[in-house]
């Protein structure tokens, strides 16, 4: 079901922003900001971006994708996850995290999300990742920087 999604297919490009937007206008309600970087994106954006994205298909609908980028080979800063939000609760968020966990060779994995996203912040900490710092992102808007560390034996 998770799959890397070509973005250079129209349909995928269009099925991955539609999902964005359905996904980050919940995130946006929660924080009360609607400025979030990925509601302003355009299909071209997506289409231009050097994120790597996997998508969870249910059928022929993407209702659920996951974007990292490698700053260095063991350091992964996932961008973006999101599901659908007729889709939430079904484990796809957890799923798609646990995929991008399973990378070899990674030290550490960065992700961010707003303070007031509890869904997420959950998620996030029950995989193992932890705060590290808050950044106010607007007035009154913070974002909440989490690391997961790994350890190898």
């Amino acid at each position: 079901m998770i799959k890397q999604l070509e973005m250079n297919d129209e349909e995928t490009l269009e099925q991955l922003w539609y999902l964005q937007q359905l996904a980050y206008r919940i995130e946006a309600d929660i924080l009360g900001f609607d400025r979030i970087p990925p509601l302003m994106d355009t299909i071209e954006d997506l289409r231009q971006t050097v994120e790597k994205f996997y998508g969870w298909w249910d059928g022929v609908e993407l209702v659920g994708a996951l974007s990292y980028e490698m700053v260095t080979p063991t350091i992964m800063d996932i961008c973006r996850l999101m599901v659908r939000p007729d889709h939430f609760r079904q484990g796809i968020g957890s799923e798609l995290l646990k995929f991008a966990l399973q990378c070899p060779q990674m030290s550490i994995f960065r992700i961010a999300t707003g303070v007031r996203n509890l869904p997420a912040l959950k998620l996030y900490e029950r995989e193992g990742f932890r705060a590290v710092r808050d950044e106010e992102i607007a007035s009154g808007v913070w974002l909440r920087h989490l690391e997961k560390v790994m350890t190898f034996e």
